[in-house]
C-alpha cells in the first residue's frame, strides 16, 4: 500500500479512538474487547464454513482472514492486538502482521483463544463486541454502546472512502470482463468465473454472492444460481462487488444483447440513475430521495407506453410503479454491504420509520456529508407482481402486449456507490469505470 493510505489510516485510527472514547464514557465502560470472530464447522464434518470477520474488528484492523484474534481498547492507551498464530502443520499459520497499520498497535501473538484471556483487563467494566455461544451478560454487545458506534460509523473517514474507491476499481474491472464474456456467448457460470479472475477475488473474498443473471433470471432480485448452460441471451444483469481491506463495493449494470425496446429502456434507466445521483447533497431527506426515484421510474413507464392513460403522479399514487420497482433506492455501504444504522435518528437508537407502502427501503436518514450509499433504481418484469397487477383494477392502464414482449428480458438495475460531499456527490463507481476504460 502507498504512503498515502498509511497517512489516511493514521487519521482514521484517531477518529476511531475519539468515537470509542465518547461511546465508552457515555455507557460507563472502562475497556472494550472486540473479537475478530470464530471458525465455525459444518454439522457432522471437519470442514469449516467460510470465515467472515466481525465488522467492528476490521474497522480497526485491516485483517479479514484471521479468526480467534482480539482487539483490546482502553481509552488513553495504545490498542492491544492479540493476533492468533497457532502451532499448526495442517494449515498455513498467519504471518506476523506488517504494513501501513501495525505501528498503531501493540501486537502480541497468541496460540489459542484461551490464551487471550491472560491479556484481558483485570479490573473495571469491560464491554465485548462479537459473536458468542453465550449472551455474556450486560457487557456482551451492549445495545447502548453499539448504537453510538453504529451511528458514528455512518460518517466515513477518508481512509474508508479510499478503501471503497479501490474496491470499486476492482469491481469495475470484473464488470468489464463480465460484459465481454456475455457478448461472447458465455454461460452465467462462465461469466462469474471471468468476473472473479478480473477482480482478482476468490468467491470467499467477495463482499456478497455475485448475481449473474441472463434473460428472465434478471427478474429474480437475488439470483445466485449461475446456470452452466450456454444460450443466445437477450439481456444480462450483473450485481457484483469487490473488497479492499474489508470495505465493500456494490455495483450493478444491465446490458441488452441488441438494439430495440429493452436496450432503449436500459439507456433511459442509466440516464435517470445519473440524474438521481446529481440530486444528492447534505441535509437531503433520503425518504424524499427514494420517492423521487419512484416518480422517475413512473415517468419512464409512461414515456415508453408500458403504462397508459395516466401521468407519472397517478402511476405512483395507484402503486402501479411498485409492481415494476419493488425495492428501495439504496442503502449504506462500507464495512458491510448493507451497512448499519440506516434507520437511526440519533445515537440513542431512536429510529425513523419507512414510509407507508415501501417496506423494503433500507435507509430513512437525513443525508450528511461523509455518508456513502448506493443508488440503484430498477425496472423489472416479475411474474408474481405482474399477476397481482393484472388481477387488480389498474390492469386496464397497462399495455400487456408490451409487457409480455419485455418479460423474457427479466429486468433492469443500475447501481453506483456514492460519497456525499459538502458540495454534492462523488460517484466512486462511475470514476472506477472511467479509469478502467
Amino acid at each position: 500500500m502507498s504512503d498515502a493510505i498509511g497517512s489516511l489510516y493514521a487519521d482514521h485510527v484517531r477518529t476511531l479512538r475519539e468515537r470509542h472514547d465518547r461511546a465508552l464514557a457515555a455507557t460507563a465502560f472502562d475497556h472494550l474487547i472486540i473479537e475478530s470472530g470464530f471458525q465455525r464447522y459444518q454439522f457432522l464434518d471437519d470442514m469449516p464454513y467460510p470465515f467472515k470477520v466481525n465488522p467492528h474488528f476490521k474497522a480497526w484492523v485491516p485483517v479479514v482472514d484471521n479468526p480467534h484474534s482480539f482487539l483490546v481498547y482502553t481509552p488513553g492507551r495504545t490498542p492491544l492486538l492479540l493476533f492468533h498464530q497457532p502451532v499448526d502443520y495442517w494449515h498455513k499459520v498467519p504471518e506476523a502482521p506488517s504494513g501501513f497499520w501495525v505501528e498503531h498497535f501493540e501486537i502480541r501473538p497468541i496460540a489459542s483463544p484461551d490464551e487471550a484471556r491472560r491479556h484481558f483487563p483485570a479490573s473495571g467494566r469491560v464491554a465485548t463486541i462479537g459473536e458468542s455461544e453465550s449472551d455474556g451478560g450486560e457487557g456482551r454487545n451492549p445495545e447502548a454502546l453499539l448504537n453510538r458506534l453504529h451511528f458514528d460509523r455512518t460518517i466515513k473517514t477518508e481512509y474508508e472512502i479510499e478503501c471503497m474507491r479501490r474496491a470499486n476499481l476492482l469491481g469495475a474491472r470484473g464488470h468489464v470482463a463480465a460484459e465481454k464474456a456475455f457478448r461472447d456467448g458465455a454461460s452465467e457460470y462462465e461469466i462469474h468465473l471471468a468476473y472473479l479472475a478480473a477482480a482478482n477475488h476468490t468467491e470467499d473474498e467477495l463482499p456478497y454472492g455475485n448475481i449473474i443473471a441472463l434473460d428472465e433470471h434478471s427478474a429474480t432480485l437475488h439470483y445466485y444460481a449461475h446456470d452452466r448452460r450456454r444460450k443466445k441471451a437477450r439481456s444480462f444483469l450483473i450485481d457484483a462487488g469487490a473488497s479492499c481491506n474489508g470495505y465493500a463495493s456494490d455495483i450493478t449494470r444491465t446490458y441488452a444483447a441488441s438494439d430495440g425496446l429493452f436496450a432503449e429502456l436500459v439507456a433511459a434507466m442509466d440516464a435517470m440513475q445519473q440524474s438521481l445521483a446529481a440530486e444528492v447533497r447534505p441535509k437531503m431527506n433520503y425518504i424524499d430521495f427514494h420517492l423521487l426515484a419512484y416518480r422517475k421510474v413512473a415517468e419512464i413507464l409512461v414515456r415508453f407506453g408500458i403504462v397508459r392513460e395516466l401521468d407519472a403522479g397517478a402511476v405512483v399514487d395507484r402503486r402501479i410503479s411498485s409492481a415494476f420497482f419493488p425495492h428501495g433506492i439504496g442503502h449504506y455501504i462500507g464495512l458491510q454491504v448493507h451497512d448499519v444504522a440506516g434507520f437511526m435518528k440519533d445515537p440513542s437508537g431512536a429510529t425513523i420509520p419507512r414510509p407507508e407502502g415501501h417496506p423494503y427501503l433500507r435507509l430513512t436518514r437525513v443525508v450528511d456529508a461523509g455518508h456513502v450509499f448506493t443508488i440503484e433504481p430498477g425496472l423489472y418484469f416479475i411474474d408474481p407482481l405482474l399477476a397481482e397487477l393484472r388481477a387488480s383494477g389498474n390492469a386496464k392502464y397497462v399495455d400487456w402486449e408490451k409487457v409480455d414482449a419485455l418479460r423474457p428480458c427479466g429486468g433492469i438495475r443500475i447501481e453506483d456507490d456514492v460519497v456525499v460531499r459538502e458540495g454534492g456527490v462523488e460517484n466512486l463507481t462511475r470514476a472506477a469505470f472511467a479509469h478502467v476504460s
